[in-house]
């Protein structure tokens, strides 16, 4: 199996329905599932990401992006990692934009 990493994303600014409790414990609840239905394919289960710092040559600089969390996982093949995000609640339930899905390639010359 190849190695993967999944990148949610969400719109930076984007006017949010307010979710209530009742919709975010069944989102919860969701992803939970997903999670567990995927246990033996994930192995770091990642979490929701904040707030950005960039780095570069001209120092350091609060940015924003539309990164919202990540987790890293095994499949097959670059279209059987991205299926296993079909339906996912961060864009069902939730007001996610999507899923991003790459391969995690070797480090060249290791």
């Amino acid at each position: 199996m190849a190695k993967f990493m999944a990148v949610f994303t969400g719109t930076p600014g984007a006017a949010r329905p307010d979710l209530d409790e009742a919709t975010i414990a069944r989102g919860m609840e969701a992803w939970g599932a997903w999670m567990a239905k995927h246990a033996d394919r994930i192995s770091d289960g990642g979490g929701p990401l904040g707030k950005t710092k960039k780095v570069s040559k001209a120092g350091i600089a609060d940015i924003h992006n539309n990164l919202t969390g990540f987790v890293v996982f095994e499949a097959d093949d670059h279209d059987a990692a991205a299926r296993l995000f079909e339906g996912h609640p961060h864009f069902t339930i939730f007001p996610g934009e999507g899923v991003e899905v790459m391969p995690v390639l070797p480090i060249p010359g290791r």
